[in-house]
């Protein structure tokens, strides 16, 4: 299956790519600007690609601009959507990639697809302005969202916290300046999530949405033991009242129960392999994707 791939530069882009070739896919990274509509029209239409994953975002909740959020990850998919609706080959299923943030910060947990979402920020607000505005679409393109829950590996930015940890203890830090510690939160495998992503690419139902969860959420403390026992190395860990965030939810996770029932079992790694993976890459012992 050749598949189109935006954002096959990033994070998640770079180890879809490495999963897709693995189970025998041909990824197709889209090098032109969302915002360039007419080179972005020219080179899906060359593509003539099987399926396509849209992964381009500006995913970071702290990203200064607001309106860059709006631009790149609403009206850039709009005009993906365009050129894709308008290609010669119709693609078998485009896989839109929003994200958990739209629940907001819901107590319900696990979170189902029917829990009504509530986005608290521009990010959020943005992806689920996507959602909406892709079921326009719906009678011209095989559209599934996926909301995935957090996940991490290799690659990902400091920024966010999975990395930030495995950043300091790689480098031996005498100490860290963390916020809530009492917090339970999935932190899966980037792995398990390009192997959903490629298999809802063969049995999404158009249409719907899917949250890319475990229902597993991890405790932050079980996570600093683990990485202090892999490194090797004890830091101090410091409670900044600056990161604490008012009224936050201790515990979330979302059901894969809908994911599961179509795709079947997911593909699921240990919190230690994760870690010692991310690990070994920030030692620059093994290269990303």
């Amino acid at each position: 299956m050749r598949i189109l791939v935006t954002g096959a530069n990033g994070f998640t882009g770079i180890h879809l790519a490495s999963v897709a070739q693995a189970a025998g896919h041909e990824a197709i990274a889209v090098q032109a600007d969302l915002l360039d509509a007419p080179a972005l029209a020219a080179e899906v239409w060359a593509a003539n690609a099987d399926a396509a994953v849209h992964l381009a975002a500006i995913s970071t909740v702290t990203h200064a601009d607001n309106r860059e959020f709006y631009d790149v990850n609403l009206f850039g998919t709009l005009n993906l959507l365009d050129a894709l609706s308008q290609a010669l080959k119709r693609p078998q299923c485009v896989l839109l990639a929003s994200s958990a943030n739209v629940y907001g910060n819901c107590d319900a947990s696990p979170i189902t697809e029917a829990q009504p979402p509530a986005p608290v920020n521009h990010y959020a607000v943005s992806k689920l302005a996507m959602e909406h505005m892709a079921r326009t679409y719906a009678e011209q393109l095989p559209i599934v969202i996926a909301r995935p829950f957090n996940y991490t590996g290799p690659g990902q930015a400091t920024s966010f916290l999975v990395p930030k940890l495995v950043a300091h203890f790689a480098r031996c830090d005498a100490g860290i300046e963390l916020g809530n510690l009492d917090v339970e939160r999935e932190f899966n495998d980037v792995r398990m999530v390009c192997n959903a992503y490629l298999q809802l690419l063969q049995h999404g139902e158009p249409g719907e949405i899917y949250n890319v969860c475990t229902g597993r959420p991890v405790a932050l403390q079980e996570m600093l033991n683990t990485l202090t026992a892999l490194a090797g190395h004890s830091m101090a860990v410091v409670v900044n009242p600056a990161f604490v965030r008012a009224n936050e939810i201790r515990r979330l996770c979302g059901s894969p129960a809908k994911l599961t029932t179509t795709i079947g079992p997911l593909k699921e790694f240990a919190l230690t392999d994760t870690l010692q993976w991310m690990l070994q890459a920030a030692q620059g012992k093994v290269q990303p994707g």
